[in-house]
């Protein structure tokens, strides 16, 4: 794969057209299974942000905003709907370029793009329930006084994902964001923001209303930065590192700007003695920084740990970023291979004798994501499940994802919910509408005529 014509070549997708950075940089694009420069992405920077976030807002004002904003949730769905069509039928091509680009295998990338239509799918169902909810009457204990809610989208969101599922995790943004009808700039991981960029191409071909949705690729710092920080940005949603996520927060607060974070995790998987060890592995290795994760195992080895297995190249591949599926034993919980996320293929086994101490080494973390238990024994998975500090938990299973269901962390992995039947009120506000039924005048004060 040294050909360059392995990537379509695309522009900036900006107002609804293709536009070249304002710097006329690019990035190269590497498939990390053979470290072949197999295509370019363009690298925006703070002038293309500006572009993109002035379409999207006058995508929002348009027509006062009866043409987006304020149409009908069954307008908005219609077009969710059409490209979650588009990407079923592109789904070869999207998952082939999902595997060049990201490095992970073509099934689990068809497997994705299968989520990826489920998911605008899903949210197109929430852009109609909301016409439902619209105007919902609120009760209140005195008869002159009528009210109703009104559910609002935020405005222009800034979305910002990352490199280990590209288009799904945009999609998690991107699809209740449109459904709610806001506008918004997909700033995609720079390390993988191919299939992001076809996004744009289904987008166009289905006709969605320019300056709807604007797809920015480019470094964290050239175009990452200045999008969280933009003054005309009315939400930022970011998922990735916890580091960037507290300069995601500081670059919104003073502007007071709302964020949700989806940031690092150290999710524990607890294996009691009730269950097949074997079957507890395989659903562990179900589910590269090649550089992060090489340093990681050296410093678990001078940290005292014992590589139990793996953390090498396998020896029969010269050349992509791999390294063997690695297991690390002698840990102790203040090791950093412990207590950070080294997103790679290496787990650390520690054993426990009793439930408490499992519940404790679980929660020995300053990251709570998502966590595991694996027994046979269901009331104690219910403890388990209760007692770990985590925003998912699976029993008897390991990483299932369901759009139906609300995803976010706990403690340093970041605050909100996306996904579920609450994931479109991550893009809505709400507007209570009061009115005062009598015609006698309204207040305690005496009118001036009377005093």
């Amino acid at each position: 794969m040294a050909s360059t014509a392995a990537v379509p070549l695309r522009q900036l997708f900006v107002d609804g057209e293709w536009r070249a950075p304002a710097q006329g940089r690019r990035l190269p694009v590497v498939n990390p299974a053979t470290e072949a420069h197999i295509g370019e992405i363009p690298a925006g920077t703070a002038e293309d942000v500006e572009a993109a976030v002035a379409a999207a807002r006058a995508a929002l004002k348009r027509n006062r905003g009866r043409d987006w904003a304020r149409a009908p949730g069954a307008v908005r769905a219609k077009y969710l709907r059409a490209i979650a069509a588009k990407i079923i039928e592109r789904k070869p091509e999207l998952a082939k370029l999902e595997a060049l680009d990201c490095g992970k295998p073509y099934d689990e990338a068809a497997w994705d793009m299968d989520d990826v239509a489920g998911c605008f799918e899903f949210f197109a169902d929430q852009a109609e329930a909301l016409d439902k909810r619209q105007n919902s009457p609120v009760s209140l204990p005195m008869e002159t006084f009528k009210c109703h809610l009104r559910r609002e989208p935020i405005g222009v969101v800034g979305l910002i994902t990352p490199w280990n599922y590209p288009l799904l995790m945009a999609t998690w943004k991107v699809a209740p964001a449109l459904a709610a009808g806001c506008t918004a700039v997909l700033k995609p991981s720079e390390l993988a923001s191919v299939t992001c960029l076809e996004l744009a191409d289904v987008c166009k071909e289905v006709g969605l209303p320019s300056g709807v949705l604007n797809i920015v690729t480019g470094l964290g710092p050239d175009a990452g930065a200045p999008l969280a920080a933009h003054p005309d940005v009315d939400k930022v949603a970011f998922t990735g590192s916890f580091e960037t996520g507290k300069k995601i927060m500081a670059a919104a607060a003073p502007m007071v700007k709302p964020v949700t974070l989806e940031l690092g995790g150290k999710s524990p998987i607890v294996v009691f003695d009730d269950v097949d060890v074997e079957k507890g592995v395989l659903l562990v290795f179900l589910h590269c920084q090649y550089e992060k994760i090489k340093k990681f195992i050296s410093n678990a080895k001078s940290e005292g740990a014992t590589i139990l297995t793996g953390g090498v190249r396998p020896a029969h591949l010269e050349k992509g970023f791999y390294i063997e599926p690695t297991i690390i034993t002698d840990v102790s919980t203040s090791m950093e291979i412990w207590r950070e996320e080294v997103f790679g293929p290496v787990l650390c086994v520690k054993e426990f004798s009793t439930e408490d101490e499992a519940i404790e080494l679980a929660n020995d973390t300053h990251y709570g994501l998502a966590g595991a238990v694996i027994s046979g024994d269901r009331e104690r998975c219910q403890r388990l499940s209760e007692e770990i500090d985590a925003g998912c938990m699976w029993v008897n299973c390991s990483q299932p994802c369901f759009c139906q269901a609300p995803w976010g962390g706990n403690k340093r992995s970041g605050f909100g919910r996306e996904l579920g039947e609450g994931g479109i009120d991550n893009y809505l506000k709400v507007k209570q509408v009061t009115e005062y039924l009598s015609d006698e005048p309204w207040g305690w004060y005496q009118a001036p005529a009377k005093l």
